[in-house]
């Protein structure tokens, strides 16, 4: 598999930023990812960068305890070709953000909280070329099971009218209709219940149904200019006219289930796509159907002061995907757990460089094949 046209190898001293970032803690994202791919290993972007490419990293990274920011820093200049990766449509790429909610919830529905999470149901079946029914919407990956075949999973506005009620699913209840769509949208929370313990929830599964964001609905009805929107603008939006959640929300036909997950560092988020938890600040979310798990990245967005300083330099790992991360320039980057990673992660909007770091024998042998 030859790698993409859009890669461009190009020298770390092109990178903005690169000799200053704290490489120790990416080191510790991608030597996650080496563990994982030791019990199971990643699948192969259509990029070209091959997953046994990472063998040498990987091996290398196992046997070594956490590294120092310098030793950190001559580990990946040792084991990867820095390439600048082109949209497909050209111009620039972009970032957004996510992060994991923590929100009140209880096991069981009160007058306070009465908006359900639920379970995977056991009639939902993962849909691909194998199974997939003639006629059957080629982009939907998940469909019903029933004695006649494999149908559409119910959307969105069915679950909500109670399509699924009576099945036992709600594994817990919250509050506002709001916090659950954005749990949702964040695919894990952290749920601060009654009687002071925590559970963490991550996605077991969805109806395969048509992702459309929110704000995407709010600014084709020309209620929140598009460059206007962020998550904090939309919940704005919906305290003011709450008798209009449904409407918009249902708009999105797409919906979340899940399963819960152990807290085994606070510090750290959900186990997410590629099985390892997520570190903020340094784990990203692509499009892996492009890209490979694992991969670093580092993304340099100019504009982007929601971390703090004059701008964004920083090397981050491929360790979760997203409906709405697509194409080869997109990144969704992870910035932590709560109230203040909220704030973060919901106005991150940025044209942003990205700089694929690609396992040095993998250039190599391409290079020497031509």
């Amino acid at each position: 598999m030859a790698l993409s046209t859009l890669f461009r190898p190009v020298e770390f001293d092109v990178l903005p930023g690169w000799p200053e970032d704290e490489h120790d803690l990416a080191f510790a994202a991608f030597r996650r990812c080496a563990f994982r791919a030791a019990e199971k290993p990643y699948r192969s972007g259509s990029l070209g960068v091959t997953a046994e490419a990472f063998a040498p990293a990987y091996d290398e990274a196992r046997s070594t305890d956490q590294l120092g920011p310098r030793e950190a820093r001559s580990f990946f200049e040792r084991h990867f070709v820095p390439m600048a990766v082109a949209p497909e449509n050209g111009g620039a790429g972009f970032v957004t953000g996510f992060y994991e909610p923590i929100v009140a919830a209880s096991p069981v529905r009160t007058d306070r909280f009465r908006v359900p999470l639920l379970f995977r149901p056991d009639d939902l079946v993962d849909v691909d070329d194998k199974n997939r029914p003639a006629g059957f919407d080629s982009y939907l990956a998940f469909g019903r099971k029933t004695a006649a075949g494999i149908v559409e999973y119910h959307d969105r506005q069915a679950i909500e009218s109670g399509a699924l009620d009576g099945f036992g699913l709600e594994m817990a209840w919250l509050e506002d209709k709001v916090d659950a769509f954005f749990i949702h949208v964040q695919g894990a929370a952290r749920l601060e219940m009654m009687d002071g313990t925590t559970r963490r929830i991550t996605y077991a599964g969805k109806t395969g149904q048509h992702f459309t964001g929110a704000g995407r609905v709010l600014a084709d009805l020309g209620e929140i200019p598009l460059a206007e929107v962020t998550m904090q603008s939309i919940r704005r939006w919906f305290r003011e006219r709450p008798e209009r959640v449904d409407e918009v929300l249902w708009k999105n036909r797409s919906y979340i289930f899940f399963r819960e997950a152990s807290v085994d560092d606070p510090a750290l988020g959900p186990i997410a796509a590629a099985k390892v938890p997520l570190a903020p600040g340094r784990s990203v979310a692509v499009d892996r159907l492009l890209h490979t798990f694992g991969t670093p990245f580092f993304i340099s967005a100019a504009t982007l002061t929601a971390f703090g300083g004059d701008g964004f330099r920083r090397l981050m790992i491929a360790q979760d995907t997203g409906s709405a991360i697509t194409g080869a320039a997109r990144g969704d980057l992870f910035t932590g757990s709560g109230y203040e990673a909220g704030e973060i992660a919901g106005v991150i909007r940025a044209p942003a460089d990205f700089f694929a770091l690609v396992p040095r024998g993998l250039v190599e042998a391409e290079g020497s094949s031509r």
